[in-house]
């Protein structure tokens, strides 16, 4: 799915209310969830290589908002009266570029098609969770020294552009002028 190049952009409250156990954690301290999820996703970017921003909403809290690491995440907290899908999509158009993809994980619609119409890829909070899932028993099997689970077959055999424009394709894309030449 992501590549080491590549940057994720999570909308924090939106996948904490999305994983049922970010959700339980939730509902007894909002702080344990934000915790939690960063931890699993300081995991993840360790074993994917993916740079990762995760987005938590202040829309009503005053101040300049803040902006840190946590475990080489990097975390922000939006400026006030900014949401986490305005702070999203200033951040797409930010990190946008030809050597790069940027995704952005949210179970949102409305911002998953406004991040798409910025250039950016969808990721839903279940597949996110399922990568999230899928790094963690990699890195168990990695530990225990058995050999990984053949993943693609195709990917021995498409070129690597080919793959990009299948992937495009899969996620509800349309192929560029380029990609019909090809």
């Amino acid at each position: 799915m992501l590549r080491r190049e590549d940057c994720l952009i999570v909308d924090g409250y939106n996948i904490i209310g999305a994983w049922p156990e970010l959700e339980k954690l939730k509902q007894e301290r909002l702080e344990s969830a934000r915790d939690r999820l960063l931890d699993l996703l300081a995991e993840y970017q360790s074993y994917s290589g993916v740079k990762i921003t995760v987005v938590f909403d202040a829309f009503r809290v005053p101040g300049a908002g803040a902006s840190f690491r946590h475990h080489r995440l990097k975390v922000v907290f939006t400026r006030e009266k900014e949401t986490a899908d305005e702070c999203i999509e200033r951040l797409v158009g930010e990190m946008k570029s030809v050597r790069r993809n940027v995704y952005v994980a949210t179970s949102d619609q409305v911002e998953q098609t406004v991040a798409f119409g910025r250039g950016a890829f969808r990721v839903t909070a279940r597949e996110l969770q399922l990568a999230v899932e899928e790094g963690r028993r990699e890195i168990e099997r990695m530990i225990r020294r058995e050999p990984p689970p053949k993943r693609n077959p195709l990917g021995g055999v498409v070129s690597p552009d080919v793959q990009l424009r299948l992937e495009r394709l899969r996620r509800g894309g349309k192929l560029a002028e380029d990609d019909n030449q090809a």
